[in-house]
């Protein structure tokens, strides 16, 4: 079973995180979460619209933000002299980055390809790790929704956060 967090899980990759598994796919997903910081001027271990304790992260925040069709206002304003499009692109491609699945993230080899090339199509990211369920698409079969479940063990409590 996967489990969600909506905490703070810094530029570690779920699988490294949960499960201690590296790959190639984990610098992808921290590479993500820094191109994510640059565009949105946060920080990944801080709450994504502003810095209560209780709020979001950096991920959700964003993440939230594509789904509602709101994108550009996650975007720093310090960046307003910059290309709307470029900047939305990048954000995009973060987001393919920290994808929760490593097969669905992209190599490197591809990241440096798509922020090479306007011609190259990005295909549609899912959901990044980390995110919590209130933002998880409301059509995930029941198949894929038994994976999405938070664990009700209320006895533990794991944090993601590096020592």
């Amino acid at each position: 079973m996967v489990c969600f967090i909506s905490f703070c899980s810094g530029y570690m990759a779920p699988e490294y995180a949960l499960y201690g598994q590296f790959s190639v796919k984990t610098d992808v997903f921290s590479f993500g979460v820094l191109v994510i910081e640059i565009i949105t001027g946060k920080r990944s271990n801080n709450g994504g619209s502003n810095d209560d304790e209780d709020s979001e992260n950096l991920l959700t925040w964003v993440w939230r933000s594509w789904r509602e069709d709101i994108i550009k206002s996650v975007i720093d304003p310090s960046l307003s002299t910059g290309s709307t499009n470029e900047i939305l692109r990048c954000i995009h491609i973060g987001l393919l980055c920290v994808q929760e699945s490593p097969a669905t993230r992209p190599t490197m080899a591809s990241v440096a390809l798509m922020l090479n090339s306007d011609s190259f199509t990005l295909p549609t990211p899912t959901w990044p790790a980390f995110v919590s369920e209130s933002v998880m698409p409301q059509n995930v079969s029941s198949s894929s929704t038994e994976e999405l479940q938070m664990s009700s063990n209320d006895v533990t409590i794991s944090e993601l956060c590096p020592r």
